[in-house]
Parts: structure tokens; C-alpha cells; sequence
């Protein structure tokens, strides 16, 4: 309820409180009604004591200020009129009635804070210096009265504690803060997750170009020489005028095979066997493999065809049926993936660093065979010292997988740069875990290096 010069015409407004206000002013009393804002001068209006020249009252809830009536206290030794008007009030709480009804000249709202509950009561006053007394009391932290006149004018009164200003700006200030920073904060962490799972992704995807590239690295140019009256070369040349690049026609591999003759066994391993043979009139080996064993085929013929690594030494391939023992081979050489049976056999990379591991042991026995400062090792092949001379697999493993030994540097080899750099690299083709182990390219970069800083020191010499 709105009433005064500052009311709309249909004496309405809203707000958290509504007041009654009584207004000396010349003599004059002046009677308002309206509402206020639950801010600082809102909360202050309505926290304002009574006093001969101004009194507020406030409460809250719909109309609740519309029969309510303020006056101003009495100078002392005023004797007070005597109210004989009581009118029905809304009675709530333990001291009321099963009607939930009162009659009194006064009636109230309050709330009080009693052992850290709320208590709410509405009722009356029939004793005018007890309602003069309580009405009157300023609202504290743990007691608020309101208090009006008329039929059932504690309705729809509803009262609150007042809050203090600096711990209602504190909570809301830190409110707020924890609204706007918890956000940025999440997005940032989330963020960084996000940055470091790309980054990951794209360090695994240039690793893996890396490999690929160190595998499949710059191929060098074929060098031919002429044998009878048709070359190699002179195959390779034709296989290539369609410019496919995918190899050798197959009437070509036809014809080469059929030229070979194959003169002696000279060897046997896990994949195939490797025979001397000739080729219009020159020595030739011939790597021939089974018919059951395709994958190991199409992996050799996919290194020479897919790389284009072809050379003139390099004549064909042959199938021969001799059955697929997986334990046929040079055990001697064998990795430790193949010993203890854990190589990726659907892995072509595998295979790679298999033949990794042998090259090792062959570069350590030509090493042993290299004369430096007028000595020299006699021929021993790798593992002479701890197998017998044909080694079982259960005997390579344990040496190998279980005591994870490796073939035994001789102490002069660090006396020369050459046959130093050598070991070196040779112990990185012998790691245990396949994936750590040195590329094809790679050494072939290391044996050249090896090879200028040689050419070099005769130079110099």
C-alpha cells in the first residue's frame, strides 16, 4: 500500500519491505506508506528508532502495511489514552488457541533466534503497555517485532532477521568471485588437457614419419655390369618403360628363374634356404623360399619392389616347397623376440629389426677379424664362449633373453677410433627391446661416416 506524494495513482508499489511512517512537520503530523529496497537505506529506514518527531514501521508481505497505524511516542508523565477497540488477529504459536484467532487492541509478527532455530509467532496484545513496550523495541540480530492495527492485519505479515551490510557485501563479493573465477579456471585446465592429448597425438605421428622415413630413405641410382650378353640392367630397364614402378613383370621372373641353374646348398634358415648358383655364366646365391610360407615371401618382395631397392646383384625370387618349420634357422643369430616367442609375427617392422639384431653379431665377427696396431682375433662366431658349438634354442634363449648377455668387446678395439665407433654401434643393434634398436638407414649413415673419417686419416697420412 502506497500513501503520500510520491504514490502512483493507484497506490500500489513494490519492494522487500513496506512502511508506515509518522512525520512531525511544523506541528503537522504527516502519515506515509510505501515500500522499500532491501539495501543499505532500505535496511536503515526501517532499523530507525522511533522518536517524538519521526516513527517507521515495517513488515513484509502482500499489503501487509495496509492496516497497519503509527504514532508517536508520548512525552513522559503523558498519561495515554485508553483503547477500548480490540480487533481479531492471526494467532500462531504455543500460546495460542485451537481457533488460531485472538482479539487484543494490537496485533504482531515476530521472529526470534532461540538456541540456533527460528521461532515464529503472530498474535496479540491486549494490555496497551505491553504492546506500547514491545512495538516499540528496535530489531536486533536474534529478536524483530512488527506490530499493527486492524482486522486481521498479521495476515500475510511475514519478518526477517536484519542482515549487517559488511557481512552482506562480504558474501556476496566472495560469491561472486567464486561464480566468475571457478569457470575460467575450469576452461584453463581444460584447455591444457586438450593442448597436451594433440601434442601427444602429434609427436606419436611424427615419430612414426620419422621411422618411415629413416626405413625408406634416399635409394641410391643402380649400377649395372655387363654379364654375357643380357644384363640385370638391361631386365631392370625393360620392367620399367610402363613406369608403373611396381617390380618385375612376372614373364621376366619366369625367365630369370628358368636361366638359374643351382649348383650347392650353401645354407638354411627359419624362411628358406640360400643357394650358389649360376647365372649366364656368372656365381650368383639364390635365396629360395617355401611355398607355405607366403608372408615371409611377400615381405622380401615388398622391400625391393614397394622401396624400388633394386641392384644389379639382386636377381629374383623362387618358391620351393620345403615346409614351414618356425624353428628352422641359425639359432646362433636368432633375436630375443624370436627365442622367447614374442615377436609381432603380423608386424612387417618386426622382421626389420630381427635382421637388426643379426647384423650386429656379423659386424662383431668381421670386427674381431680386423687388424689394428698388429693384432688380431681368430675367427670365433658370436656367443662361442657360453653355447656349445650348435646351441639349442633352449640354450640361446637363456643366454640371451634370461642372462640378456651379449658378445664380449675385446679391450684393444677402444685403443683404435675406427674399431671403437664400431662397438658402439654394433651394441646399438643388440638392445633388448626391438623398437630401440638402430635402422637400416642409420647404420648405413654410421658405416659411412666411418668410412670418410678412414679416407680422411689416409689423407692426412
Amino acid at each position: 500500500m502506497c500513501e503520500g506524494g510520491v504514490c502512483e495513482r493507484d497506490h500500489r508499489c513494490a519492494g522487500q519491505h513496506c512502511f508506515s511512517s509518522l512525520k512531525m512537520m511544523d506541528g503537522v503530523a504527516v502519515q506515509q506508506k510505501g515500500c522499500l529496497r532491501d539495501d543499505d537505506e532500505g535496511r536503515g529506514t526501517c532499523a530507525t528508532p522511533p522518536s517524538s518527531a519521526h516513527v517507521v514501521k515495517c513488515c513484509q508481505g502482500h499489503l501487509c502495511n495496509m492496516n497497519v497505524t503509527v504514532q508517536t511516542p508520548g512525552k513522559a508523565g503523558e498519561v495515554k489514552p485508553q483503547i477500548k477497540e480490540e480487533h481479531d488477529c492471526v494467532c500462531e504459536g504455543s500460546s495460542c488457541e485451537r481457533e488460531k484467532r485472538c482479539k487484543g487492541h494490537q496485533c504482531f509478527s515476530s521472529l526470534t533466534l532461540s538456541a540456533g532455530s527460528m521461532v515464529y509467532q503472530k498474535g496479540c496484545f491486549k494490555v496497551y503497555e505491553q504492546s506500547t513496550l514491545t512495538c516499540k523495541t528496535p530489531p536486533s540480530r536474534d529478536q524483530i517485532v512488527e506490530c499493527c492495527h486492524g482486522h486481521l492485519c498479521n495476515l500475510n505479515s511475514t519478518v526477517e532477521l536484519p542482515v549487517k551490510a559488511d557481512e552482506l557485501s562480504s558474501y556476496s563479493v566472495a560469491t561472486l568471485a567464486i561464480v566468475i573465477v571457478a569457470p575460467i579456471i575450469i576452461l584453463i585446465v581444460l584447455s591444457a588437457v586438450a593442448i597436451l592429448v594433440f601434442r601427444r597425438i602429434h609427436n606419436n605421428q611424427m615419430e612414426r614419419l620419422t621411422s618411415r622415413d629413416a626405413e625408406y630413405g634416399t635409394i641410391d641410382g643402380l649400377i649395372a655390369s655387363n654379364v654375357g650378353e643380357s644384363t640385370l640392367a638391361d631386365l631392370l630397364d625393360h620392367s620399367c618403360t610402363s613406369g608403373s614402378g611396381s617390380g618385375l613383370p612376372f614373364l621376366v621372373q619366369r625367365t630369370v628363374a628358368r636361366q638359374i641353374t643351382l649348383n650347392e646348398c650353401v645354407g638354411k634358415g627359419r624362411y628358406g634356404e640360400v643357394w650358389r648358383g649360376q647365372w649366364q655364366g656368372e656365381s650368383v646365391a639364390v635365396k629360395i623360399f617355401s611355398s607355405r610360407d607366403e608372408k615371409s615371401w611377400f615381405r622380401e618382395t615388398e622391400i625391393y619392389n614397394t622401396v624400388l631397392l633394386r641392384h644389379e646383384n639382386i636377381l629374383d625370387t623362387n618358391e620351393l616347397d620345403v615346409g614351414n618349420n618356425p624353428k628352422v634357422g641359425t639359432k646362433r643369430y636368432m633375436a630375443p623376440e624370436v627365442l622367447d616367442d614374442t615377436i609381432q609375427m603380423d608386424c612387417f617392422e618386426s622382421y626389420k629389426r630381427v635382421d637388426i639384431w643379426a647384423l650386429g653379431l656379423v659386424l662383431w665377427e668381421i670386427a674381431r677379424r680386423t687388424v689394428s696396431n698388429g693384432i688380431v682375433e681368430d675367427y670365433k662366431p658370436p656367443f662361442h664362449d657360453v653355447v656349445p658349438s650348435d646351441p639349442s634354442f633352449e640354450d640361446m634363449k637363456k643366454v640371451v633373453c634370461v642372462d640378456q648377455q651379449r658378445p664380449t668387446i675385446p679391450n684393444r678395439w677402444f685403443s683404435d677410433p675406427t674399431l671403437t665407433s664400431m662397438a658402439k654401434l654394433m651394441k646399438e643393434c643388440w638392445y633388448q627391446n626391438p623398437s630401440a634398436r638402430l635402422t637400416a638407414l642409420r647404420i648405413k649413415k654410421t658405416l659411412t661416416k666411418i668410412d670418410n673419417s678412414l679416407d680422411k686419416l689416409k689423407t692426412d697420412i
